[in-house]
């Protein structure tokens, strides 16, 4: 599987723990260390576990480990790498006071909706 197809299989599980403000940033043509990064917002501690777990665990069932999670303790960021694609979940507060998508402003950013949300309000 490449590497976008991989982070749109990340952002359905996101979406699917009712993540939101979604974002995948493109950085292949930035630096060499990951192709794309996705964000995003949680509305408490619980949630951002809920979300890290689905992923971590739903990722695991095919064969797919991470390479290496950060923020469990805190659960007020969490990081997971999987090498090519990068995942941050965010406690709201916490995106809006790092900021982190400023940061990679140069790069190509992608704003996600839950495809779930689009269909109802249709």
């Amino acid at each position: 599987m490449d590497s976008k197809n991989f982070a749109d299989k990340i952002i359905e599980l996101i979406f699917s723990k009712k993540g939101y403000e979604v974002l995948l940033i493109d950085l292949k043509k930035h630096v060499t260390f990951a192709d794309y990064f996705i964000i995003c917002s949680a509305d408490s501690d619980t949630q951002v576990k809920a979300i890290a777990d689905e992923i971590d665990k739903s990722l695991r069932d095919e064969g797919i480990k991470c390479w290496h999670k950060e923020g469990y303790q805190a659960l007020r960021w969490v990081l997971l790498d999987y090498v090519d694609v990068v995942v941050h979940i965010f406690k709201k507060d916490v995106r809006d006071y790092y900021s982190l998508e400023r940061l990679w402003g140069d790069a190509p950013i992608e704003r996600l909706s839950d495809p779930v949300e689009k269909k109802a309000i249709s």
